[in-house]
């Protein structure tokens, strides 16, 4: 199991969205590189990088960035935010991505999906993204519900060649709540395929909660821009 730090990219600077909304955002650092060299020296081995801009508009702002941060530190990064096609996928890959996650484009065309997830060549690759708000997921930068259940999508894709399945709970993502343990439970006890907790992380305490669900890896964002946690305690 991996803990991932999130770089959350909105206009090329570090920031947290609260549940989200991009009306609601709290600015960190302008410099993603030195914070992505931060958490490699704290003993991170994984980071999980979000074009928001890309999420909202569905076109890439942060492949320079994705690629300075591969070759500047080494991490392996879990990429997403806007990718709709296999050119944006292959371009992710290109710029140093070892795993891509699909969202929206997934969940709008599920035949699509489903023919990417099972090219050869990115076998284990790709990873879907589920963000759920109240157990409904959401497209498009969070900014459109889809009426689908997070349940129903995971086991849908029962045995599909995917690296992960990401679950956010939008409901928690930026608050500072606690992880919404109920529905990560129900998401790892359903999938095949394994899953990554985001959202919610506040303490130690948390991070060992989810630790006992079973999962491929835990994302953290607020709770370590804000020092409520330290990335080398946890890891």
């Amino acid at each position: 199991m991996h803990i991932l730090p999130a770089i959350d990219l909105l206009d090329g600077r570090c920031v947290r969205l609260l549940q989200g909304r991009y009306d609601r955002v709290i600015e960190y650092e302008d410099d993603p590189i030195a914070v992505a060299t931060r958490f490699r020296n704290a003993g991170a081995t994984w980071t999980h990088v979000i074009d928001l801009d890309g999420a909202r508009q569905g076109q890439f702002s942060s492949l320079e960035a994705l690629t300075r941060i591969v070759k500047e530190t080494g991490l392996h990064v879990q990429f997403g935010g806007g990718v709709r096609d296999e050119r944006a996928i292959q371009a992710a890959l290109d710029a140093g991505a070892e795993r891509v996650i699909v969202g929206t484009r997934a969940l709008e065309d599920w035949e699509w999906f489903s023919s990417v997830a099972h090219q050869e060549e990115w076998k284990d690759r790709i990873a879907l993204g589920l963000d759920a708000r109240l157990g409904k997921l959401a497209i498009r930068g969070w900014t459109q519900e889809t009426g689908k259940s997070a349940l129903s999508v995971a086991d849908a894709v029962a045995g599909w060649p995917l690296s992960t399945i990401v679950y956010t709970d939008i409901a928690r993502d930026g608050l500072l709540l606690g992880p919404n343990l109920k529905a990560v439970r129900a998401i790892a006890g359903t999938s095949t395929v394994p899953v990554i907790s985001c959202g919610g992380v506040t303490d130690l305490d948390d991070v060992r909660r989810l630790i006992e669900l079973d999962l491929a890896g835990i994302v953290i964002g607020r709770a370590l821009y804000e020092k409520a946690l330290d990335l080398k305690e946890v890891l």
